[in-house]
Order: structure tokens, then sequence, then C-alpha cells
């Protein structure tokens, strides 16, 4: 019987099934794939398949959120070895204090931060000069992008966090947003909060596919 290596993937689509057999069906060892997207469970048989392989190939062409669940990896030296942990990626909604006059203020507030990436949603509020961002950002680049896109002063004012549910991610480097369990937006989307690569050195948070 051929050795079961088991991954927890995330696959919200058709879409997403089709890359993950993509990535494994032509690695060295592997003899079947089984997906399963309701569980996001994905089984690799192979009598030669190796596990590290498996996990790194997933994780570089499909996800960095991919976990190994069986069989799991003796360290081979304690000291060099450490267990690896993901944090998971938060959800932020930060209250800014911003100076707005008029309503073009507001639209080129609300335009420009809907253009940066990982931002789900702005809500300007011209008469107490605030501004609420919704999404899977960082404050003080928040701040930095504003003074460099918008050329004006923002103060954060509060900042509350949450856990990111895998249903705002689809398959295709785009955001599912929480009333849309299974729509797919453009690739060019400003929101874009795909779960494949959310580590590049630019943007924690940020979509890339390799």
């Amino acid at each position: 019987m051929c050795e079961e290596i088991v991954l927890k993937v995330y696959m919200h689509c058709p879409g997403c099934k089709d890359k993950v057999y993509k990535c494994l069906r032509c690695l060295e060892g592997v003899e079947d794939v089984v997906l399963d997207s309701e569980k996001h469970i994905v089984i690799v048989r192979g009598k030669r398949a190796n596990p590290i392989q498996v996990l790194e190939k997933l994780r570089k062409k499909y996800s960095q959120n991919v976990k190994l669940i069986s069989p799991i990896p003796k360290p081979e030296n304690n000291e060099d070895n450490q267990e690896i942990v993901e944090d998971q990626p938060k959800l932020k909604v930060i209250l800014l204090k911003m100076n707005m006059h008029c309503q073009g203020c507001v639209d080129d507030i609300k335009r420009d931060l809907e253009r940066m990436r990982g931002v789900l949603t702005v809500v300007p509020d011209m008469e107490n000069s605030l501004v609420t961002v919704r999404g899977i950002v960082d404050a003080s680049k928040l701040v930095e992008y504003i003074k460099k896109r918008l050329g004006r002063n923002a103060e954060i004012l509060k900042q509350e966090t949450e856990e990111v549910k895998a249903a705002y991610y689809c398959c295709n480097i785009s955001p599912i947003r929480s009333n849309s369990s299974q729509q797919c937006y453009p690739h060019s989307s400003a929101q874009c909060l795909c779960i494949t690569n959310m580590f590049n050195d630019e943007n924690p948070f940020s979509c890339s596919i390799m």
C-alpha cells in the first residue's frame, strides 16, 4: 500500500483544486492525489513521495499557509530545527483622523485608499474628520501610504484586530467578500487578499503567485 501524505490546504473553488493538482501531479514519487475542498485536505499517495518536498512545492507554488498534517518529520537536530508556526493574517479595523474639506476630498481619499493592497473597505466621515479602514494592512504603512499617495497627514486613533476567516480568499489572487463565499474577483483588484502568497518583502500581506 502506498504511503499517504496528508496536508491542510485551503481550497475554495475548482480553480484552487486545479492549481493544487497541477503543483503535485508531476512531482517525483507522487502516484495519486486526492483533493477534498470541503475539508481543505489533500492526500498524496506514493511510495517514494517525500513529505517535505510536497510541502515545499505547495508553499512555493500555491500558498504559504499549507500545513503538513502527517507524517510529521522528525527533527534531525533539536538545536537547529524549530517547529514551523505560521501566524494567521489579521483583519484590522483602523480609525484615522484626517482633515476633509469637501466631497472631493472624501472621494479622493476613498478612491486612493481602496487602491492600496490589502484594503477591503474605506468609510470616510467628513463631519468628524474620521476615516475607517478595514483590511489586512499595517497601520503605520497605511499612514505612510496616505502621506506619499495623497500628500495628506493621518493620525491613528484606534485599531482593532481579528483573525481572518478562510472565506475571504479564493484562487485567483483576489478577495472573497464575507457575503459572497464563492465569488472570484479580477486579478487587478486593488483589494487583493489572496491567501496564496501573502508574504513578500514589499508587503507582508500582498498577493503574488509564482
